[in-house]
């Protein structure tokens, strides 16, 4: 352990919670302009164990938003580069990975033994999957979106009834989420990932007001911030 590395953690974090986190186990589902974020965050802030997913590799069209993404590492995995960098910020933490797309068959595998799930995916039918999987284990998810400077982020709990109070009933289709067509700015990319982690955070140290079953909208051309109750 880096002596001093959580010091400024201290004044907003106390070191029972440190040692909290430090006993969390955190999986993450998609590493792309999310979810690269997300890890930078929990790494920093000292969760002790992360589960890194995701099968695609780096590309050009990565490089606007990505945190992960490199000039370099085109063509490179996305896992396995997320494990690179989360060892480089903190070797104490505990870095499993999956090089490959979630699904029916290896979701539960991925999930497995997890305190809590983070959705940084870009299609609607894997939310449902990945809410599915989570409830069977009795995890809650933080999920964000973003299209272009507009984002959304939730949390779900088991017994919720959660991507349904956003997207209507399940579909079985692959259908993508709007940022196929809007695009992604690096800024509202990394704007939602803060808020999931913050979000991690406050549930895996049962302090403060979560957003579960309440969806909070962000459009950054407006600075315009709506909390919406789901229930």
């Amino acid at each position: 352990m880096i002596q001093g590395r959580y010091n400024r953690n201290f004044s907003t974090i106390s070191h029972k919670e440190q040692e909290i986190l430090a006993g969390s186990h955190v999986a993450v589902i998609g590493l792309g302009g999310l979810g690269g974020g997300v890890i930078e965050m929990l790494a920093r802030t000292g969760v002790g164990t992360l589960t890194l997913v995701d099968g695609d590799v780096f590309d050009a069209t990565n490089l606007n938003r990505q945190l992960l993404s490199r000039e370099e590492n085109m063509g490179v995995s996305k896992a396995r580069e997320a494990r690179k960098r989360i060892l480089a910020i903190n070797s104490t933490i505990r870095v499993n990975f999956f090089q490959a797309y979630a699904d029916e068959t290896n979701f539960d595998g991925m999930i497995q033994g997890a305190d809590l799930v983070v959705d940084c995916l870009d299609t609607i039918a894997t939310r449902f999957l990945l809410q599915e999987k989570a409830q069977r284990k009795g995890l809650p998810i933080v999920s964000g979106a973003i299209a272009g400077v507009c984002g959304q982020v939730t949390v779900i709990f088991p017994e919720d009834s959660g991507y349904e109070l956003i997207y209507g009933e399940k579909k079985e289709a692959q259908s993508p989420g709007v940022e196929a067509l809007t695009g992604n700015i690096s800024y509202c990319a990394l704007f939602v990932a803060s808020l999931q982690a913050s979000e991690c955070i406050k549930v895996l140290l049962r302090r403060g007001d979560s957003l579960r079953n309440k969806l909070l909208i962000v459009d950054l051309w407006s600075n315009s911030f709506e909390i919406v109750d789901l229930v």
